[in-house]
């Protein structure tokens, strides 16, 4: 999305806009309704306002991100951005950008509170990162989940979701729960 201002978009050079992004969008979820989606977002575009940025903040309360790459817009030298005049300044843009990332953590935590209770296939990875004695692996839509269990890395195993994060899931491997 990199913003959810059509005008933004436009100064980026964007090919599309908010509206045909949404219908995007909206056409993607008819075809494959659990369909997660990430983004990259960045606030502090030269000429972002604070319309700009709230209408940004409208589109990620819209689509629901399971997840967002979140940037704060620095000039690069010799691009064309770094030389458009109305810099959004420094301070303008951490806090947008925290308030940004509040919102998309936010949802991302609501999105993956709705999957507790319900039986995920995961791919294992291996160990956990934060715990050796339980295991690791991804969802179908590429969501880390931290569980209990036997699998060994490259098994598909059913996994029973017992809590959620914005980032993670966490649960037992089915076969052990009703075993």
């Amino acid at each position: 999305l990199q913003s959810g201002s059509t005008r933004v978009l436009k100064r980026m050079r964007r090919t599309y806009g908010r509206e045909r992004y949404l219908a995007l969008v909206e056409r993607m979820r008819a075809a494959v309704p659990d369909l997660a989606l990430t983004t990259d977002l960045i606030v502090g575009f030269p000429g972002e306002t604070e319309d700009d940025f709230r209408e940004t903040l409208e589109v990620v309360e819209e689509v629901r991100y399971d997840g967002a790459f979140t940037f704060v817009f620095s000039p690069r030298r010799g691009t064309e951005a770094a030389g458009m005049p109305d810099q959004v300044p420094d301070d303008v843009k951490r806090e947008r950008i925290e308030r940004l990332i509040e919102v998309v953590q936010r949802i991302a935590r609501e999105r993956n509170e709705a999957r507790v209770g319900g039986v995920e296939e995961v791919l294992v990875e291996g160990p956990s990162r934060t715990d050796p004695e339980l295991l690791r692996g991804r969802t179908r839509r590429n969501t880390t989940v931290n569980f209990g269990g036997r699998a060994k890395p490259g098994d598909l195993v059913p996994v029973r979701i017992e809590g959620a994060t914005s980032t993670t899931l966490r649960g037992t491997e089915a076969a052990l729960v009703a075993g």
